[in-house]
């Protein structure tokens, strides 16, 4: 599965992300956030040694549904869920030590 670089064309539906099986990460962010920019190469990194997760990258904004549903405030956040259910969150992360050892907690 690995690292997703370009945005969902399609906003999933939270109804859509509750039912993914396995492991996943949802990463809510946006294009010209500059601590998201900051984070990508973090977030690809720490997935390369996690495979097994499914990585979706949302553009998130005011309004936008399933960002609300997520309670998200700051960009980026990283949501991980197995099989639909929430295991654990980052914001903003600044080190790539932080995603991996999210998704360690989380495998």
């Amino acid at each position: 599965m690995g690292f997703v670089a370009e945005y969902s064309d399609v906003e999933p539906s939270r109804i859509d992300i509750d039912a993914f099986e396995g492991l996943s990460v949802v990463e809510f962010s946006t294009a010209w956030c500059e601590h998201c920019i900051a984070a990508q190469p973090l977030i690809a990194a720490a997935l390369e040694a996690f495979p097994q997760f499914r990585h979706v990258k949302i553009e998130d904004g005011p309004g936008r549904p399933l960002g609300r549903s997520f309670r998200i405030k700051l960009w980026p956040t990283l949501v991980v869920l197995k099989n639909g259910s929430e295991l654990g969150r980052l914001v903003r992360p600044n080190e790539a030590e932080a995603v991996e050892s999210l998704l360690k907690s989380c495998a």
